[in-house]
């Protein structure tokens, strides 16, 4: 089915669907009327995810891909479909009382900023922007209206990463010097840009997935619907997909800030896609849970991380010959909170450094770990203590239930029913953070200076990658 097909059997559907008093059950019957920009691949998952509270009218779906559109309009045949964010908006702001973005990177801050605007509540996916000074501008915004938001963090609402945040606050391993943050992913591209073009499929519509990016001859493979988190004008890279996740519960446990200094040891930049093994090395100011500096080390692409003391684990064969293991995948889960397979370290992670020990936190659904020279350590009792303390509760391993707790979170937060965990104020220096790192990517093995007062570096040549051009589209 094309677009034109497609958009005229499903306004049929849905140009009756609404009810004459969608305008007032907000208000007196506390629902919540969404909006969804972008409900293909992740998309699918955060609309499943948000329409599961009982509380959610899905009102309007938009996507730039008709195949995407069909699938997500069947599941919810009362909603109007459009192919164009800024339509949907412009002629259903009345009928939306909150966004969901869900787009690649590049179109987040476009989406999000509109209906925010438009003092729309938003939850947009991560990272939240692909620029700094997007995120910059999204954190003033949702500030000045006084907007709920939410970054789409999902495990940032899980057990296993909750516990890990407060045992660090609680000064398990005393004040932290280092941490280190892996994974072996690679949403890089080494090769040469694509020469030529090919025909638009049928259900795409390019100029609108092209968005306020630069006008670009569409190539089957390269972009739509997957690989665009591996090029600079799209995505963020490994950093800015997994890196969000693992960064995410040292950067709040620790309560950071952005960071003073980055460096990326990578290839040298192509102009077209990121590097597929990056070493960004931050230097973060001191915090309460922190020495007086903090070093912060990220791996990401194959064979990642390298063999490191900081990551030797007990039951090593020598010293950095530890094994890895693929811990992390949804079905691959531990409730061990005093020993983990001897010697294997997490194929993705985070290791803390402190002054009395370690705690390492796999990525994800395992407890965290305690080392102490070179042992590891029950911590039961600290679990136990923290999270009665705490009202976490038992672990779960459900992530058919973990999952949607951060969606409905936010959509209580809409319905005046608590906060959010990871509202914009939080997520924006998160993202700033990491796309320092990918910025220095374009600078390998350079150390960029940052100065967050003026958000800028002290290097000028870096300056020009803090924004770009927004394309008439």
């Amino acid at each position: 089915m094309n677009k034109r097909e497609f958009l005229k059997s499903a306004a049929a559907v849905s140009s009756f669907a609404l009810l004459p008093n969608a305008a007032w059950a907000f208000q007196e019957g506390k629902r919540l009327r969404t909006a969804h920009v972008g409900v293909g691949n992740m998309g699918a998952e955060d609309l499943s995810a948000i329409s599961s509270h009982k509380s959610v009218d899905v009102v309007a779906l938009c996507d730039v891909d008709s195949v995407n559109l069909a699938k997500a309009h069947k599941l919810h045949p009362g909603a109007r479909v459009f192919f164009d964010y800024r339509a949907m908006l412009d002629e259903m702001g009345d009928e939306i009382d909150a966004v969901v973005v869900s787009t690649p990177d590049h179109t987040h801050a476009p989406a999000s900023l509109m209906a925010m605007e438009m003092n729309k509540p938003v939850y947009c996916q991560k990272p939240l922007t692909h620029y700094v000074d997007e995120s910059r501008k999204m954190m003033k915004v949702a500030k000045e209206k006084n907007l709920v938001t939410q970054m789409g963090i999902q495990v940032h609402s899980f057990y296993d990463y909750r516990l890990a945040t407060l045992l660090i606050q609680s000064g398990i391993i005393g004040k932290v010097h280092t941490v280190h943050a892996w994974s072996p992913k690679s949403w890089g591209y080494n090769g040469e840009e694509p020469q030529g073009e090919d025909p638009v499929p049928d259900q795409l519509d390019w100029n609108l997935w092209l968005g306020t990016s630069k006008e670009r001859p569409y190539k089957e493979g390269y972009y739509h619907p997957g690989n665009w988190r591996k090029l600079m004008d799209y995505g963020c890279g490994t950093l800015g997909d997994m890196g969000v996740h693992i960064f995410d519960t040292p950067y709040n446990a620790l309560n950071l800030d952005v960071p003073l200094t980055v460096k990326n040891e990578c290839r040298e930049p192509n102009g077209f896609g990121f590097p597929e093994n990056n070493t960004v090395t931050y230097e973060f100011p001191g915090t309460e849970y922190t020495t007086k500096n903090l070093k912060w080390v990220w791996y990401d692409g194959p064979g990642m991380p390298p063999e490191h003391e900081d990551l030797i684990l007990p039951g090593s064969n020598s010293k950095g010959k530890q094994q890895k293991n693929s811990a992390g995948g949804k079905n691959n889960i531990s409730l061990d909170a005093g020993v983990a397979g001897a010697g294997q370290l997490p194929d993705q992670g985070a290791m803390f450094i402190g002054k009395k020990g370690r705690l390492l936190l796999p990525h994800f659904m395992q407890l965290p770990k305690k080392i102490v020279k070179g042992k590891y350590v029950d911590i039961s009792e600290e679990i136990a203590e923290v999270s009665k303390a705490n009202n976490l509760g038992e672990p779960i391993r459900n992530y058919g239930t973990e999952g949607p707790k951060h969606y409905h979170q936010f959509v209580d937060a809409c319905l005046g029913k608590g906060q959010t965990t990871a509202p914009f104020s939080y997520a924006g220096r998160l993202t700033e953070t990491i796309l320092l790192g990918v910025i220095a990517g374009r600078f390998p093995n350079q150390t960029l200076h940052w100065d967050t007062e003026t958000a800028k570096f002290a290097e000028d040549e870096a300056n020009e990658f803090l924004g770009g051009d927004y394309r008439e589209f």
